[in-house]
C-alpha cells in the first residue's frame, strides 16, 4: 500500500504531498479521503493531514513518484525525491522501476547562518549526494518487494503477512534505509507514513519477456547491492569487524511462466540465488598510485579477534542461505596467492562441516584464451549443485514445491570480472535443470540449442556486468566478450585493456570522492548542523583535499618536463637552440626533472592519489607509509605490526586495473 504519484506542493513554510490516486493494492479512495503528508520547513517536523499554514502561498507544483528520504546536513535537512523513472518490466504482476532523476529540496530557505568555508562544504555535500544518485542504478517497485528473493517474499508472506514494506524489506539491502529513518521515527499506530515510505535496492534489475522452446516465459535477473560495507574498489576490500563483506552481491534469477492450460491458468516460478563478496578476511590495498596498490592483511589466525570476524561472516550467511559452497577465483601464484592461501587458512581453522571450500585459478586453467575450461569447475561442482536444489513454486498452492538449501559464494579479487563469468555458468546449468524438471526441455535439450534465448541470457548476463562493475570500479567488466559471446576474442581484450586503464584512473584520482558519497548517503559519516558547532570552531572534514603546493606542482612539473623532453628531442628547431652543448644540457634538464618528479611521486604515491575525507579507513597509517616495502610471490612477509602485513606488488598480476557538472537537479 505504497502511493504511487504524489503531487507536491512547494510552499515557504512547508512541503505539501497528495496522493493523486488510491495506493496500488489498497482499497479504493477519493481523493478527497487520501492522506496527505506536510514536512514543515523550519522544524523538519512530519505530519499527516496537517491544516494548511496561513498565508502560505504555494511557490511550486509538480507531481514525484516518491520520496527516497531526508539527509541532515550543515544548514539543516534536505529532502530527494524521485522526479522520473524508466519501467523494466513486470514480476508477479507489478510493475518494476528505475529512478532516472531526482530532486534535493531543501528544508532551510536561505544559507545565512554559516560562514563562507561552511557554505563551501554544504555545497561539497550536495554535491557528494547528487553525484551518488547520477552515478548508481536505484531500483523500486510499489507493489513487489525487491529486497526480498522470491523464496523469501513467500516465507516472509506466511509470517507477517500485514506488515507494511518497509518492515519487511531486507535491511541489508533497504539502501536508503538511512534516508528514511525520519520517517521511521514519526510511524505510530494512529500516525501510519507506511504509504509514504517506499524501500530502493541499488544494483542491477533486467525483465526480459522471450520464447523458450515454444513456451512464452518471463527472464529476470535481479542483483542486490549490499550497503552494509559498500565503497569503491580499492578503499572497501575484505571484511569489517562486524562480519560484513565488501562488494557483496546477492543475485537471483527467475523464471514465470503459465501452465499451457486452457482452463487451469497457473503461474509457476522459478528462482535460483547465488552470492559474491570479497575474500572473508580483515585485508585491503593502499592506494598509492601505483597500478597495483600494496596488499594488507589481519594473517594470525591464533588471534581469536580476526578469526571471530571471519566466523561472524559465515554465520550470517549460513542463517540467511544455509550451507555455504565457497568458490575462490583468485590466482595461486603472484600478488594475488597470499589473500587466496590467507582464505584456505581460515575456512581449515574454522573447520565447519556447512562451508565447502574449492580454490578454481581461473587465470592458470583459462590461459591462453582456453575459456571453455570453465567447464571443469561446473564438473567438479555438479554434485552439490544437484544437492542444493532450488525454488520453485505453483502460485495455485499455499507453499513452494521446491526450496533452495545451500547457496554459491564466488569471489575472486574484485568479485567483478571473473566471477561475473562463472556466476553466469552456474546460473545456465541450473537453468537446464530447472526447465527440464518442468518440461519446457526434454531431457536431452539444452539451452544452447535455442539461439534467440541464448543472445538474450549472455546480453543480459554481460550487461549485469558492467553495471555491478562501475558501482564498485567505476568501469564496465572486463571479459564480457566471453559471456555475450560465448568464446575469448582479441577486440574484447583490448576492450579490456582500455577499461583497465580507466580503472587505474578512476580508482587512484577520483574513487576517494566515490567513497565519500557512499559514506555521506548511507550515513556512516553524519552531518552536524550548523548549531551544534559554531563558525569559529568549523573544520573543513575535506581539508585533506586540499595539497600543500609543492604536491600539486611536482605532476605539472612531470608532465612539463615529459613534454618539453619530445619537444626539444623532434622539434629543436621551435625553440631555438643554435649549439649542441645547449641541445644537450636541455634534454638533460629535462630528463633530470622527469626522473625526480616520477621518483617522488612512487615514493610517495599515497599523497597524490583521492583519499576519502569522511571516514577514516581501517590501518590508514599503512595509506602513508613509503612504498617501499618488497616481498616475493611466496606469501606474505612477516608482521611489523600486531598481526598487520604489507606487500609490494611482486607482479601486475592478470586484471590490469572528470566529475559532470553539478546541477540543482540531479539527472
Amino acid at each position: 500500500m505504497i502511493f504511487e504519484q504524489l503531487r507536491l506542493h512547494v510552499t515557504l513554510k512547508s512541503y505539501v504531498f497528495t496522493p493523486l490516486y488510491e495506493p496500488a493494492q489498497g482499497p479504493s479512495c477519493n481523493d478527497d479521503d487520501a492522506p496527505s503528508l506536510t514536512v514543515f520547513r523550519e522544524t523538519g517536523q512530519v505530519q499527516l493531514n496537517a491544516p494548511p499554514p496561513l498565508d502560505d502561498k504555494v511557490l511550486q507544483e509538480f507531481i514525484v513518484y516518491g520520496i527516497m528520504g531526508f539527509i541532515q546536513l550543515q544548514a539543516g535537512e534536505y529532502m530527494i525525491v524521485v522526479t522520473g523513472y524508466e519501467r523494466v518490466g513486470l514480476l508477479n504482476q507489478c510493475q518494476v522501476l528505475r529512478a532516472t532523476t531526482f530532486q534535493i529540496l531543501p528544508l532551510p530557505r536561505d544559507l545565512s547562518a554559516l560562514s563562507d568555508p561552511q557554505v563551501e562544504d554544504e555545497q561539497t555535500f550536495v554535491h557528494l549526494v547528487q553525484d551518488h544518485l547520477r552515478q548508481n542504478t536505484f531500483y523500486f517497485s510499489y507493489s513487489y518487494d525487491l529486497t526480498l528473493s522470491l523464496q523469501k517474499q513467500q516465507a516472509q508472506y506466511l509470517a507477517a503477512e500485514h506488515e507494511p514494506a518497509w518492515k519487511k524489506a531486507d535491511p541489508r539491502f533497504f539502501w536508503n534505509r538511512f534516508l528514511c529513518e525520519k520517517l521511521f521515527a514519526s510511524t505510530e499506530p494512529n500516525h501510519d507514513l507506511s504509504p509514504f515510505i517506499l524501500p530502493f535496492i541499488q544494483g542491477f534489475v533486467s525483465i526480459t519477456h522471450t520464447v523458450l522452446n515454444g513456451h512464452p516465459l518471463v527472464f529476470a535477473l535481479l542483483s542486490r547491492r549490499s550497503c552494509e560495507r559498500a565503497g569503491t574498489r580499492y578503499f572497501s576490500r575484505g571484511l569489517d569487524r562486524s562480519g560484513h563483506a565488501s562488494n557483496f552481491v546477492e543475485t537471483e534469477q527467475i523464471i514465470q511462466f503459465e501452465s499451457d492450460k486452457l482452463t487451469d491458468r497457473r503461474l509457476f516460478q522459478l528462482s535460483y540465488i547465488q552470492t559474491r563478496g570479497s575474500v572473508p578476511a580483515v585485508w585491503g590495498q593502499a592506494v598509492n598510485t601505483r597500478y597495483t596498490p600494496r596488499l594488507w592483511a589481519e594473517t594470525d589466525l591464533s588471534d581469536s579477534a580476526v578469526l571471530d570476524t571471519s566466523r561472524l561472516h559465515f554465520e550470517e550467511q549460513i542463517r540467511h542461505y544455509g550451507p555455504q559452497l565457497l568458490v575462490n577465483l583468485t590466482n595461486k601464484r603472484g600478488y594475488e596467492f597470499p589473500i587466496g592461501d590467507l582464505y584456505a587458512h581460515i575456512v581449515d581453522a574454522l573447520a565447519d562441516p556447512r562451508l565447502d571450500y574449492t580454490h578454481f585459478d581461473f587465470h592458470h586453467e583459462c590461459r591462453k584464451m582456453k575459456w571453455h575450461r570453465v567447464q571443469l569447475l561446473i564438473d567438479k561442482l555438479e554434485p552439490v549443485l544437484a544437492q542444493q536444489s532450488y525454488f520453485f513454486h505453483d502460485t495455485s498452492q499455499p507453499g513452494p514445491q521446491k526450496a533452495q538449501t545451500s547457496i554459491v559464494r564466488t569471489n575472486c579479487m574484485d568479485c567483478l570480472d571473473r566471477t561475473n563469468v562463472v556466476q553466469s555458468m552456474l546460473a545456465k546449468w541450473v537453468l537446464n535443470r530447472q526447465l527440464r524438471d518442468v518440461g519446457i526441455l526434454q531431457s536431452t535439450d539444452v539451452l544452447e540449442n535455442d539461439e534467440h534465448f541464448m543472445h538474450v541470457f549472455n546480453n543480459v548476463w554481460a550487461d549485469h556486468a558492467d553495471v555491478l562493475s562501475i558501482a564498485y570500479s567505476g568501469t564496465g567488466a572486463l571479459k564480457t566478450d566471453y559471456t555475450r559471446l560465448g568464446k575469448r576474442t582479441w577486440r574484447g581484450a583490448l576492450s579490456d585493456l582500455g577499461n583497465s586503464l580507466a580503472r587505474y584512473a578512476k580508482n587512484n584520482y577520483m574513487d576517494g570522492t566515490r567513497q565519500d558519497a557512499i559514506d555521506l548517503f548511507l550515513g556512516n559519516y553524519t552531518v552536524d548542523p550548523v548549531s551544534y558547532i559554531p563558525k569559529e570552531h568549523h573544520v573543513s572534514p575535506f581539508h585533506r583535499r586540499h595539497k600543500p603546493w609543492t604536491i600539486r606542482a611536482i605532476p605539472i612539473a612531470f608532465m612539463t618536463s615529459v613534454f618539453l623532453f619530445f619537444l626539444i628531442l623532434f622539434h629543436s628547431d621551435l625553440i631555438g637552440l643554435g649549439s649542441s652543448t645547449l641541445y644537450i644540457f636541455a634534454l638533460a634538464l629535462c630528463s633530470a626533472v622527469a626522473l625526480s618528479s616520477w621518483r617522488f611521486i612512487q615514493q610517495h604515491g599515497t599523497q597524490f592519489v583521492d583519499q576519502p575525507c569522511l571516514v577514516q579507513l581501517p590501518h590508514q597509517d599503512l595509506q602513508h607509509q613509503p612504498t617501499s616495502a618488497t616481498t616475493t610471490d611466496k606469501g606474505l612477509r612477516p608482521p611489523e605490526k600486531r598481526n598487520t602485513i604489507v606487500l609490494d606488488e611482486a607482479e601486475l598480476g592478470y586484471e590490469l586495473p572528470t566529475l559532470p557538472p553539478i546541477n540543482k537537479k540531479t539527472t
